[in-house]
């Protein structure tokens, strides 16, 4: 199993997230392409941008098996970085600043794939304090969390938590993990399939399991409950909505041979179908059926076994520093810490290519509040991600 020759290479987590047009399961899909070649440039824009050469410039070490980053609404300058163990630190113009934020390591099972795997801040936080966080219990089980801060927001206050969600997991690995906000206000939570390995359950594409789904919930409304925004996924271990045109970025980990990253334009038009385990990447994986109920798409990229074994994106650049690079997506791999980018137009990658930087162990991209983008290596740093100079 793939799986498990990862993880003892590399000691980590990762190896390994309208309407119905009822679209048959004998669909087929295009041969698997990589991201060693480039793809077309984009088309002409009025005023081109130049884009910097990038560089990565440290903003923390010495962290404890850091795996997502953060920053919260109304926050200038402040980083608020998850460690798998069960801790969430701040990071206020250099290293941790005082005590935890957040420290529920008692009830964490953290270890492989599992731990304290992200945090999400209410659109409102400055206003209200509430935030979420999404981790696997003492027992393996996934659990997603609402707290809320003191009235400095300094810390969680005691005896505020809510559990959204519970989802019991029948394997130790594929648990995603990833927690945001999207531009409909709504809170979207990344579930692997349940572990082992070729979805042995057929979990990913039953639509009466949660697992191997996107699920979204309006934490506003009292009584409301997660549905399935999109379904057919193996592991999504990072996603992402671009924060100016509201797109869904999405890398979903692969099985033996193929990784990839997924894209959608918001807004979304009805349930969509990602097409595990049928397919890994754009490949025939089985010939298990699709379900029939939304509608299939394809991954706008994907890499093989020769550029790594575990996807991490992708996120899109919105800063302020770097007024060409705006919306630009990154994505990299856990194994080889090579990073890539691509834009998103009209429906597929543009100007797909390999950046000359690398994170070795790379556990996720993240946005401060001001929409500066960090990478976070599980060995225990983070970087922001920079001009060249």
């Amino acid at each position: 199993m793939r799986l498990l020759a990862v993880l003892a290479l590399s000691l980590a987590l990762l190896a390994a997230c309208g309407g119905d047009d009822d679209r048959p399961a004998t669909v087929t899909r295009a041969e698997p392409t990589t991201t060693s070649e480039a793809a077309p440039d984009p088309p002409p824009e009025e005023e081109p941008r130049a884009e910097p050469e990038l560089a990565l410039e440290e903003v923390a070490s010495g962290l404890e098996s850091p795996v997502h980053v953060a920053g919260a609404p109304g926050e200038e300058g402040r980083l608020y970085v998850v460690e798998q163990a069960g801790r969430i630190l701040v990071l206020d113009g250099g290293g941790p600043a005082g005590e935890p934020f957040l420290d529920i390591r008692g009830d964490v099972a953290a270890g492989g794939e599992r731990g304290l795997l992200s945090v999400a801040f209410h659109p409102d936080y400055a206003e209200n304090g509430r935030l979420y966080v999404n981790y696997t219990n003492s027992d393996g089980d996934t659990r997603v969390v609402e707290y809320r801060a003191n009235e400095a927001r300094t810390a969680v206050a005691p005896g505020t938590a809510r559990e959204l969600l519970a989802v019991d997991q029948p394997y130790s690995n594929h648990n995603g993990g990833q927690l945001a906000f999207g531009p409909d206000g709504l809170l979207y939570v990344g579930m692997g399939d349940g572990g082992s390995g070729g979805d042995p359950e057929s979990r990913a594409q039953d639509l009466g399991d949660r697992l191997g789904k996107l699920l979204r919930l309006d934490v506003d409304a009292e009584g409301a409950d997660w549905e399935v925004a999109a379904y057919g996924l193996r592991n999504p271990w990072r996603f992402s909505f671009d924060r100016e045109t509201g797109d869904l970025h999405l890398a979903d980990v692969g099985q033996d041979a193929f990784e990839e990253v997924n894209a959608l334009p918001w807004p979304q038009d009805g349930l969509v179908n990602f097409g595990w385990p049928t397919f890994e990447g754009t490949s025939r994986f089985d010939d298990r059926p699709l379900t029939r109920g939304g509608r299939l798409v394809d991954p706008i990229r994907t890499y093989g076994r020769d550029a790594g074994c575990s996807v991490t994106g992708g996120f899109a650049y919105r800063g302020e520093a770097m007024p060409g690079l705006a919306g630009r997506a990154f994505y990299g791999d856990y194994c080889s810490g090579t990073i890539w980018s691509y834009r998103f137009v009209d429906g597929a990658a543009r100007g797909a290519r390999r950046e000359k930087l690398r994170v070795p162990l790379l556990t996720s991209f993240g946005e401060g509040t001001a929409g500066e983008l960090y990478l976070v290596s599980h060995q225990g740093t983070v970087f922001r991600l920079v001009e060249a100079r």
